[in-house]
């Protein structure tokens, strides 16, 4: 039996070291490094931190960093994430799965403990878990949420609503309401108009009785004089249709107003459609999509750099397509991706750090120390804390 499982192996892996042409690639051409290469940012010395900024690209591993970086830069080239100084990884799996989903990636990173996939603010026995942002607004910082997804979309959500399943949106948007966020930018008027609600419930009008200045597009976004701010630049995600917003103008204008505040902020950014790629399995979609996180990504680290009291962390809620890279082809200038999967991967998530006490984020971290450690160094309180009546 023994020696008839050991033929059978050979048999098997023989067949498949045949399999030389993977039905799942494509090409993507490789940028010609110019000019000198960025060199990293430096450590800060200082310890004082005043704001925080958390920037996940969803669905991004290490394959989809560097397939920007070899199509946007060159090989010798670097993203403008890739300048921060300090490097980690992140184990993402959830309270129920070894592949977890957006919703309990997102509420890891929010609240601070482990949950099921779907959960939105919520622990493992449904049980609403106070978030960062909460705890940020409790201390009377400035907090915001900007996303290239719809903003009731399970990483947002995360941080600023507490319901049992991601895909309960009109729930999600009634609780922004009572959450006392300033700046929410982002996708998904639909689940605020009340000719698209179910219930119609008028939540663009209640939240311009709250004080709220509402935006439809760039123009707005650029004109807009008030300090809170509700952005709903398309009706679900956003689309990259002339009018939008780029994910580096919202940022900026986030800073602009969330800066203002002497106690400081909180600020989490989504860039949400890599994830969208990687299901898709379109490497086209996804580098343009790395290119605008990692526009926006230059915008916070140009902010951190002048301001040095804020800490970024840059992290991915998971991997999403099993991307890798699989070969070169003619001279260097293109080169094959092989998707796995059509879902989200197991694979550690890199963790990038720059700011007062970046040090903190080196080494293999679980997702739920990111929010737990960020919570401490911003000194708005202690995760997880549950909401139990």
């Amino acid at each position: 039996m023994k020696k008839l499982s050991s033929i059978l192996f050979i048999t098997l892996l023989t067949v498949a070291c045949q399999q030389t042409e993977p039905e799942n690639t494509e090409v993507i051409s490789v940028m010609e490094s110019e000019g000198s290469v960025p060199e990293l940012l430096p450590l800060v010395e200082t310890n004082t931190i005043k704001n925080v900024i958390l920037l996940i690209g969803d669905g991004t591993g290490l394959a989809q960093i560097t397939a920007g970086q070899y199509a946007i830069v060159g090989p010798d080239g670097l993203l403008h994430m890739q300048t921060m100084p300090v490097t980690g990884f992140v184990k993402t799996h959830s309270s129920d799965n070894l592949i977890t989903d957006s919703a309990s990636g997102a509420t890891a990173y929010s609240c601070g403990l482990k949950t099921y996939n779907g959960a939105i603010g919520v622990d493992p026995n449904q049980v609403p878990c106070k978030t960062i942002l909460e705890l940020a607004e409790e201390k009377g910082l400035s907090t915001g949420l900007i996303s290239t997804s719809s903003i009731t979309h399970a990483t947002p959500a995360s941080f600023a609503a507490h319901v049992e399943q991601r895909s309960m949106q009109e729930e999600i948007a009634a609780d922004f309401l009572d959450s006392g966020v300033e700046v929410f930018l982002g996708g998904g008027v639909q689940w605020f108009s009340e000719n698209q609600r179910s219930d119609s419930l008028d939540l663009l009008g209640q939240f311009e009785e709250a004080g709220y200045q509402i935006l439809m597009n760039e123009q707005d976004l650029q004109n807009s004089d008030s300090d809170r701010l509700l952005g709903l630049f398309a009706e679900d995600g956003m689309e990259r249709n002339e009018g939008e917003p780029s994910t580096a103008t919202m940022a900026q204008k986030a800073l602009d107003i969330m800066s203002k505040d002497e106690d400081g902020f909180f600020l989490m950014l989504e860039g949400s459609q890599i994830d969208w790629a990687g299901h898709g399995n379109d490497s086209e979609y996804l580098l343009r999509e790395v290119e605008d996180f990692d526009n926006a990504v230059k915008a916070v680290l140009d902010f951190a750099r002048e301001d040095g009291e804020t800490l970024v962390v840059l992290t991915a809620d998971h991997e999403t397509g099993g991307m890798t890279l699989q070969q070169q082809y003619a001279d260097g200038d293109s080169l094959e991706i092989y998707w796995t999967t059509s879902y989200h991967t197991g694979t550690p998530v890199p963790l990038m750090a720059y700011g007062p006490r970046a040090l903190e984020f080196m080494g293999w971290r679980d997702n739920t120390y990111v929010g737990q450690k960020l919570s401490e160094l911003l000194q708005v309180g202690e995760l997880p804390v549950l909401l139990e009546d």
